[in-house]
């Protein structure tokens, strides 16, 4: 008897544990749509996308995300100058970490050539979890802190290949793009459940009733 009138009750818990999970907030980034910004994901078997900058042919592949044990994410993006048929192409790797909130708290990129690495210092933001009003001006300069980081010490290697030359460019691009195609959802506060109570007994009809 007891083991029937629990039953119910513990669907229901069952039910509620997994509409809390879907009604949760989630940062997460839109992969389909930063493919379409990046022309496409139609190279390396839909794993990569090219595009022309500035003359020059750049690839990136598809970001590698991994959650954060805050409840945020971070991206790990290869971006590769392609240097044509004959020769090994450059590389660069751009690092972006988003809050629970959506909000960029740190980027940091470095750039290959033939063996050399040269990395950007590690950009922060100073904004609050709470503070996301200005959360789009301060990737913006988080943005131009990296490539001007990154610029002047690319400069430091008097590289003159052009495509090398805007790798930092290339590399912004992509800060920009990864930085649209994430986005935060709103939770959605949750509808109480009614209380769930045993059923009440069935009348049991009187043996004695319509006898006389």
């Amino acid at each position: 008897m007891h083991s029937l009138l629990l039953t119910p009750i513990r669907c229901c818990g069952l039910l509620w544990m997994a509409m809390l999970a879907m009604l949760q907030a989630q940062v997460r980034l839109d992969m389909d749509a930063l493919g379409q910004s990046l022309g496409g994901w139609d190279k390396k078997r839909t794993k990569a996308a090219d595009y022309e900058l500035s003359g020059s042919t750049y690839r990136t592949y598809k970001p590698e995300i991994t959650p954060t044990p805050e409840g945020g994410i971070f991206v790990s993006v290869r971006i590769d100058y392609c240097r044509g048929m004959f020769s090994s192409n450059d590389f660069a790797t751009l690092e972006m970490t988003f809050d629970s909130k959506g909000v960029l708290t740190s980027a940091q990129s470095s750039i290959a050539i033939q063996g050399r690495k040269i990395s950007s210092d590690v950009m922060r933001t100073s904004m609050k979890l709470s503070e996301s009003q200005g959360a789009v001006g301060a990737a913006v300069k988080m943005g131009g802190d990296l490539v001007a980081d990154l610029t002047e010490k690319l400069s430091r290697e008097n590289v003159v290949e052009a495509g090398r030359v805007t790798f930092p460019s290339a590399v912004r691009h992509n800060f920009n793009k990864v930085f649209q195609a994430v986005n935060y959802t709103t939770p959605v506060q949750a509808p109480l459940l009614p209380e769930t109570l045993p059923a009440a007994p069935s009348a049991v009809p009187n043996s004695g009733e319509g006898k006389k």
